[in-house]
């Protein structure tokens, strides 16, 4: 096993630089959804192997991006 000394200049981060993607970092929230959306997403992870929490990170990100308004009507 290596000694503390060795790990120190084997892992030397002086010239690290900043993360860029830093500001981009996820943030936990606790949401509630119906059941119903929960099963549609996680179908969709099953079918095609991605979590189905980034499935949804997905899908409203792509809400962003394409400024989608939402319609709502109340009957």
């Amino acid at each position: 096993m290596e000694n503390l000394d060795e790990m120190k200049e084997e892992y030397d981060f002086s010239n690290a630089k900043k993360n860029p993607y830093a500001k981009k970092l996820r943030q936990q929230v606790t949401i509630n959804l119906d059941s119903s959306i929960i099963d549609y997403f996680k179908e969709m992870s099953a079918a095609s192997g991605v979590p189905y929490q980034t499935l949804i990170n997905l899908y409203l990100s792509d809400c962003v991006k394409s400024r989608r308004k939402l319609h709502i009507s109340w009957q």
